[in-house]
């Protein structure tokens, strides 16, 4: 199994990081988690093009983890020679996103049909709404969701893929919960949503500084870990992005309560679990 690293940003946006979303591909499949902004450049980039997709699964609906999902859907359409239904998998509520998804993007799609003879429908899509229990069986690969907490944003979920005896758990944006440890639990690579408060406090913007309450800490994610046994501890969606240079300082605040591998994330980097 692999993970890559697609986007690592959060919503400020960043020159060298794009928007949240991450890949695993196990047993033949392509599974995208989230779309944030410049996905398809991300998962371009890594060789994966939209109409290969297996599934797309959302955390949440946030709008930094689905701003393109709009692009995943117009391109898997558009690149698709026969009809290829874009199969997603989210909380509830992903369903009626969906469906507003395809309705913005109307006009485009009557320019497409108008223009090309080989297009006569609308892009199509297949939901499935999850928020506690398998959410994925194909081939070999298993997804199992569980809630998370990032409230006042509910429902939010998280996933663990399994394959071949290996497990990534994949959190999205949350607080510690009893939902996240079971994601975690023995898991070979966690990757988490951080952010450092110490930091956020530093800058004089209190819609800024209301992130802190929703969001897990460095500290926070690094006592998850090491609750849950987990094997390296991935950091993502970091809140400041840490400074160039300064990546150390976020992997030495979790090696003060975890003591397994922590990578700090960067686009682009891909894990071999």
């Amino acid at each position: 199994m692999k993970l890559t690293l697609l986007g690592t940003g959060s919503p400020i946006p960043d020159a060298n990081r794009a928007g949240p979303s991450m890949l695993v591909q196990a047993d033949g499949h392509h599974l995208l988690f989230d779309c944030g902004r410049g996905v398809l450049m991300r998962l371009a980039a890594a060789g994966v093009l939209p109409p290969m997709l297996h599934r797309v699964l959302l955390t949440h609906l946030h709008s930094d983890h689905v701003t393109d999902l709009n692009d995943v859907v117009t391109m898997r359409w558009a690149m698709s020679p026969v009809p290829n239904p874009l199969p997603v998998t989210g909380p509830p509520g992903t369903a009626a996103l969906l469906d507003r998804t395809v309705a913005m993007l109307e006009d485009d799609i009557c320019y497409r049909i108008a223009h090309h003879d080989d297009l006569h429908e609308p892009p199509s899509h297949e939901t499935q709404e999850v928020l506690d229990g398998p959410a994925l069986a194909i081939g070999e690969v298993r997804v199992t969701a569980a809630p998370t907490d990032h409230r006042p944003v509910a429902p939010t979920v998280g996933y663990r893929v399994e394959h071949d005896g290996r497990t990534v758990a994949i959190a999205g944006d949350t607080v510690p919960c009893d939902g996240l440890d079971r994601l975690c639990a023995g898991a070979d690579v966690y990757v988490q949503t951080v952010i450092r408060p110490d930091l956020v406090a530093q800058v004089p913007s209190a819609r800024l500084q209301d992130i802190v309450d929703y969001h897990s800490s460095v500290t926070d994610a690094a006592r998850t870990a090491a609750r849950a046994g987990v094997g390296t501890l991935v950091l993502t969606h970091m809140v400041p992005a840490p400074a160039p240079g300064s990546e150390d300082e976020w992997a030495a605040i979790a090696r003060a309560d975890f003591g397994g591998e922590v990578v700090v994330g960067t686009d682009l980097l891909a894990i071999d679990v």
